[in-house]
């Protein structure tokens, strides 16, 4: 084996200078702290170098200060771009297993691998990846269910983020077109994903549950995109879905006051949406069960907003098909009303007789419940402005051929606050519900409504026997005009068949009048 050896000692003298010559030149290419520390630690590592190189020693120093100075240009870099890949913290590290200066760091990269959505349409599909982001979601939470934890800013913003790519979805459209509350056998539908839904929102829960978080800091990633896109959620069909996020927005109303108005002006657009386009939803009763605490804080006196949420939202929400599923919910709010401000209880009742349902029985035995709870809270000056038409109402109910209705339309009269206000007006409602409480007395096919009117007709002789006499009275009268019409009436009818018997045609006279007409008109006036 051969061995290259210069041929004079100047060549290998050259190139020994000229290597020190572009390692210099390089090293001034390299970026130098600006700290005086590190800055006397280049110069004396050049000034070592120098020396070294200048003495034609070995590489063994230079390559010291190559990787002294990249070591520095490491550091600086990590100090400018701290949230690289590089120094990023496993997320299958445990809170325990990492510092508390760490673990803000973790909690955001944990979050990050949870914003992953999986499809569970295919219950084959990426088992072990959901079942690592399930006990990932589930780290969180027990993380954030410790009272010492304060987020960072960065923290906060994960935690929306996550929260909103898991539940921020599109749902599919509805097809049915009977709405949700109107079929008995209807099966709710439950959520494929719920496993992870449900430690999404607990963990969202929580977040706005920490004593620790600063609403003000706070309300600019909870803000108004993503309170609409929460509230767009209330038309899931899962109604565990519903029950959460009812707990979500309830914390939220409660903490982030900035927000009230804008939640309750969305709310209604809900609202409006469903009793004038739509009256298709299926959160309307959670909805309603969050107000109904809400109203409950309203101060008085009340703004013309809360009234008007009363008579433009609350009200027609009685019209749509699909009541049954809200309704009770939809009552504990307008009671709540009529408690805060007892002169819009004529602004109810009023409402109530506006959407009265006619031909559905089961609507019609929902209003007189509701009717009942009113009254039973009302004044009496507000009794009195809507007695008349009120009762003119329920008497059309102890009329109705439908034996329930006509029960519980009995059944006003066994509350002890309404039969005071009954009995305390009685010139004016007894006239006008006495001929159907009389009729149901004497003869009804149903046994309890028979027995109800007994009791009540027993009610009115033992307040007033001069009135139910004079109701009698008034009643065989009423009873003989009603005969006489009828009479009048055949009579009529019988002429009109003689008429067409005898040959008459339609013909033509004075003043382009048929005869059939004129015997007509002149029947009528007969019978005046």
């Amino acid at each position: 084996m051969s061995i290259f050896v210069p041929e004079s000692p100047g060549l290998l003298l050259a190139a020994n200078s000229t290597i020190p010559t572009m390692i210099k030149q390089i090293l001034a290419k390299l970026p130098r702290k600006s700290s005086k520390s590190n800055q006397n630690y280049s110069d004396g590592s050049n000034a070592t170098a120098a020396a070294d190189l200048t003495n034609n020693g070995s590489f063994t120093n230079t390559c010291n200060v190559i990787s002294s100075r990249l070591n520095v240009v490491k550091k600086m870099s990590s100090s400018i771009f701290p949230t690289s890949n590089g120094d990023m913290i496993q997320p299958h590290l445990s809170f325990k297993d990492v510092q508390s200066s760490e673990k803000s760091r973790l909690l955001i990269s944990k979050l990050n691998l949870c914003s992953i959505v999986y499809d569970f349409n295919d219950q084959d599909k990426d088992n072990v990846e959901k079942d690592q982001k399930r006990q990932v979601l589930v780290e969180i939470l027990d993380y954030l269910g410790s009272d010492s934890v304060k987020l960072s800013e960065p923290a906060m913003s994960a935690i929306c983020k996550t929260c909103g790519n898991n539940l921020f979805r599109e749902f599919p459209p509805k097809y049915s077109d009977s709405p949700r509350g109107e079929t008995e056998d209807e099966d709710p539908w439950f959520d494929p994903a719920w496993s992870h839904l449900q430690l999404v929102y607990d963990i969202l829960l929580r977040f706005v549950s920490l004593t620790s978080l600063d609403p003000k800091v706070a309300k600019q990633y909870i803000d108004h995109p993503f309170l609409l896109k929460l509230l767009n959620l209330f038309d899931s069909e899962d109604p565990r879905e519903r029950d959460c996020l009812k707990s979500v927005l309830h914390r939220i109303y409660g903490k982030f006051m900035v927000h009230r108005s804008f939640i309750r002006m969305a709310v209604s657009n809900i609202m409006y949406q469903f009793v004038y386009e739509t009256e298709k939803h299926n959160g309307i009763a959670e909805l309603l069960e969050i107000f109904g605490s809400v109203i409950s804080g309203f101060t008085l006196p009340l703004k013309k907003e809360h009234k008007a949420f009363l008579s433009r939202v609350l009200i027609p929400l009685h019209k749509p098909k699909s009541v049954g599923s809200y309704h009770h919910q939809l009552t504990y709010c307008v009671v709540q009303f009529i408690e805060k401000d007892p002169k819009l209880t004529s602004v109810v009742i009023n409402g109530l007789l506006k959407y009265w349902p006619v031909t559905s029985s089961q609507k019609q035995l929902m209003f007189l419940s509701e009717l009942e709870e009113v009254l039973e809270i009302i004044r009496t000056d507000e009794f009195e402005k809507i007695m008349v038409p009120l009762f003119r109402r329920v008497k059309c109910c102890l009329d109705s051929y439908h034996f329930q209705v006509a029960e519980r339309a009995h059944f006003l009269w066994n509350n002890e606050h309404i039969r005071h206000l009954i009995m305390c007006n009685r010139q004016v409602i007894m006239p006008i519900v006495f001929s159907s409480i009389q009729q149901n007395s004497k003869k009804h096919r149903n046994r309890t409504v028979l027995n109800l009117a007994q009791n009540v007709m027993k009610m009115f002789n033992d307040a007033d026997e001069q009135l139910v006499l004079s109701c009698q009275g008034k009643v065989e009268e009423d009873k003989s005009a009603t005969t006489m019409v009828a009479e009048r009436r055949r009579l009529t009818w019988e002429r009109l068949e003689t008429v067409a018997s005898g040959g008459f045609v339609f013909q033509h006279i004075v003043g382009s009048v048929s005869v059939l007409e004129k015997t007509n008109t002149a029947t009528c006036v007969s019978c005046q």
